[in-house]
């Protein structure tokens, strides 16, 4: 799987394309792959604010109900209401399945994260 180069990546595989102040976030296919299929995906309301490192919702599979972590802080602009009904989009294509919009308190701490590259090698030395 080719990761994409112009986002960002977190040992908990979340990924993150910050543009300006504004971020996208979503789970990578390696994290999607894991799970197995999605079943249902708990996201924050609008207006919620998300904290670096920490839970914003859930992702439930057949194997498991996994924590979804946010890679930057702000505050949720958007939710992907299309999983609300299609969850399984995420299998499907983790790298567009975005989750949450985020107005970014700070735009910088994504610099801190994961490159494409940094991640791959992350993601095989786990395996």
């Amino acid at each position: 799987m080719a990761y994409p180069k112009d986002y960002r990546y977190t040992k908990e595989h979340e990924w993150i394309q910050v543009k300006g102040n504004t971020a996208t976030v979503g789970i990578t296919d390696h994290a999607q792959e894991s799970l197995g299929d999605i079943v249902f995906v708990e996201l924050p309301k609008i207006g919620a604010q998300v904290e670096a490192g920490k839970s914003f919702g859930t992702v439930e599979s057949v194997k498991a109900v996994s924590e979804l972590y946010a890679p930057a802080s702000g505050k949720v602009i958007g939710i992907n209401e299309s999983l609300n009904q299609s969850p399984e989009a995420v299998n499907q294509d983790a790298h567009s399945a975005w989750m949450i919009k985020l107005e970014l308190a700070d735009a910088k701490q994504a610099d801190a994260l994961m490159s494409a590259d940094d991640y791959e090698k992350y993601v095989t030395e786990e395996k």
